[in-house]
C-alpha cells in the first residue's frame, strides 16, 4: 500500500520497519477523539473560507459515518494503516474521493496527535478522578463504622498509642483527597489545544484557533506552536499524580495484608476478593491487595520511561514521542482496575474489633498518658517521661502492665498519683481527650468524615 506521506520518497517500506513504525495496534483506542477533532477541524475550516462551507459540510457528514460504523462494529480498524489519523483520513478519502483529501488542511499528524492524546487523557483524568471518589467514600463509610473501635496506632510497627480504626482509616481518605486535587491540577494543564500548531511553526492559512479549540471544550490553546507540537509535560504530570496514587493505594495494601494475617487478624476480607491455595486448604490470601501492591511498581515504571523518553530529546516532534502513549494507556489501564478491585475489597471488609482492643492492651500504649498525668498536675513534662518510663519498666519486670499495677507501687514513683490515674489512662480515656484538631477522639473522626464528605460533593 502507498503512503499517505510519498512523494519525498517512493513511500515503500520493509514489512519489517512498517510493523517497527505503525501504531495503529495502540493508537486506535483514541478513534472517537480523532474522530471528533477532525469534525471540529472541518467546522473550522468551514467558519474561516479556508474551504468551502459545502466541503466541511460533506466532512464532518462522512466523519459522522465513519464513528458510527466503528462503534456498531461495521467498520473494522485497517491494521495494515500507519496510525489511527491515517485510517481514518483513508476511509473518509475511500468513501468521500477528493473531498475526503482536503480535511488535512491547515494541521499536521503532529498536532493532530498532541491533540488526540490530550482529549483522551483528559477523559482518563475524569474517570479515575471518580474512581477515586468511590474509593473515598467506601473508606469514609468504613471509618463512620468503626469511628469509636480501639486499636493500637504504629510508629515504627510498634505499638505506640491507642487511636481508633475510624481514625487510622481517615488517613487513607486525606491521601485520596490530595490525590484528587492533583488530578485536578493536571486536568486544568492539560486542558490547552495544541491544534493549529501544525508541524511546528503553524500555517499560513488563516486558522481560528481558538475556535477549534472552544468546540472541543479545551480551556485554550498552546501559545508557541513549537511547544505545543511537542509538549508531553501533561503525560508526565498525570503519570506522577497516577503513581502518586498507587503508593497510596500500596500502603493501604500493605496494612491490609498485615491486618489480615492471623498474627493481627485485625480484619477480614470477603471471599470475593481473595483466594485460596493449590496446596494449603487452611489458606485465605490477600491476593487483591498484593497484586494492588505489585502493580504499583508497573505504573512507577511507566512515569520512568515516559522521562526517559523524553530527557533527550530536541524541538519539536521526534518519532521517540510516539512511545508516550503505550506508557501512558498502560498506567491508565492498571490504576482504573487497581481502584475499581480496592474499593470493592475495602467496601466489603469487617473488623474485627475484640482482637483490635485486645492488642491495644498490651504493649504500653497509654504510657504518654501517664505522663501526661503526671504533667497536668505540674511536673515537668520530661520529668513525667522519665517517671513514667520507669513504672513500665518496673511493669515489665513484674509481668503487669499499667491498668493492673496496685495504687501504692504507683506511688513509690511519685506522690502525685492518686485513684484517677486509672481512668486516666483507661484506653477509651486515652481516646476520647485526644481533642486536638484531627485526632482521635470520635468527635474529631466524625468531623474528618464531614470535611471529605463535603470535598467530593456530599
Amino acid at each position: 500500500m502507498a503512503k499517505m506521506w510519498a512523494g519525498r520518497t517512493d513511500g515503500v517500506t520493509e514489512q519489517i520497519a512498517d510493523d517497527f513504525n505503525s501504531s495503529i495496534r495502540f493508537d486506535s483506542r483514541m478513534y472517537r477523539q480523532d474522530i471528533t477533532g477532525s469534525m471540529a477541524h472541518a467546522a473550522m475550516l468551514g467558519a474561516t473560507g479556508i474551504l468551502p462551507q459545502k466541503d466541511c459540510d460533506t466532512l464532518i457528514d462522512g466523519l459522522d459515518g465513519i464513528l458510527q460504523d466503528l462503534e456498531s462494529g461495521k467498520l473494522a480498524f485497517d491494521m495494515s494503516c500507519e496510525d489511527i489519523h491515517m485510517f481514518v483520513e483513508q476511509e473518509l478519502t475511500n468513501r468521500l474521493g477528493d473531498v475526503g483529501k482536503k480535511l488535512h488542511t491547515a494541521r499536521s499528524r503532529n498536532d493532530q496527535v498532541a491533540l488526540d492524546i490530550r482529549m483522551y487523557l483528559r477523559e482518563e483524568t475524569d474517570t479515575v478522578s471518580s474512581l477515586v471518589k468511590e474509593l473515598i467514600r467506601a473508606v469514609t463509610a468504613q471509618a463512620e463504622t468503626y469511628k469509636a473501635a480501639i486499636m493500637p496506632g504504629y510508629t515504627h510497627l510498634q505499638r505506640a498509642q491507642p487511636i481508633t480504626f475510624g481514625h487510622h482509616l481517615m488517613a487513607y481518605a486525606m491521601m485520596l483527597l490530595r490525590d484528587l486535587d492533583r488530578l485536578a491540577d493536571c486536568r486544568h494543564r492539560m486542558n490547552q489545544s495544541p491544534i493549529g500548531c501544525c508541524a511546528l511553526a503553524g500555517t499560513t492559512y488563516p486558522t481560528d484557533r481558538r475556535f477549534e479549540a472552544a468546540k472541543l471544550g479545551f480551556d485554550g490553546i498552546c501559545l508557541n506552536s513549537m511547544d505545543g507540537v511537542s509538549d508531553r509535560d501533561f503525560c508526565v504530570e498525570l503519570l506522577s499524580a497516577f503513581s502518586i496514587l498507587m503508593m497510596h493505594l500500596s500502603r493501604f495494601s500493605e496494612e491490609i495484608i498485615l491486618w489480615s494475617s492471623w498474627e493481627f487478624k485485625f480484619v477480614e476480607l470477603s471471599d470475593a476478593y481473595t483466594t485460596g491455595s493449590s496446596i494449603m486448604p487452611q489458606k485465605k490470601n490477600s491476593d487483591m491487595a498484593e497484586l494492588v501492591r505489585g502493580k504499583t511498581g508497573r505504573v512507577y515504571g511507566d512515569l520512568m520511561a515516559l522521562l526517559t523518553t523524553l530527557k533527550g530529546l530536541p524541538l519539536a516532534y521526534n518519532k521517540d514521542m510516539q512511545e508516550d502513549k503505550e506508557s501512558i494507556f498502560d498506567a491508565c489501564d492498571t490504576v482504573e482496575m487497581c481502584l475499581k478491585v480496592f474499593t470493592g475489597m475495602v467496601s466489603t471488609m469487617t473488623a474485627n474489633t475484640d482482637r483490635m482492643k485486645k492488642a491495644a492492651q498490651t504493649g504500653f500504649i497509654n504510657a504518654t498518658d501517664l505522663a501526661d498525668y503526671l504533667a497536668k498536675k505540674g511536673l515537668p513534662f520530661r520529668s513525667a517521661y522519665k517517671i513514667s518510663g520507669s513504672i513500665v519498666a518496673h511493669c515489665i519486670a513484674e509481668g503487669t502492665v499499667l491498668e493492673d499495677l496496685p495504687l501504692k507501687e504507683y506511688q513509690k514513683f511519685s506522690d502525685l498519683f492518686d485513684e484517677d490515674v486509672y481512668q486516666e489512662i483507661s484506653l477509651e480515656t486515652c481516646v476520647r481527650k485526644r481533642i486536638s484538631e484531627g485526632g482521635t477522639s470520635v468527635a474529631s473522626v466524625e468531623a474528618q468524615i464531614a470535611y471529605v464528605k463535603e470535598k467530593i460533593g456530599e
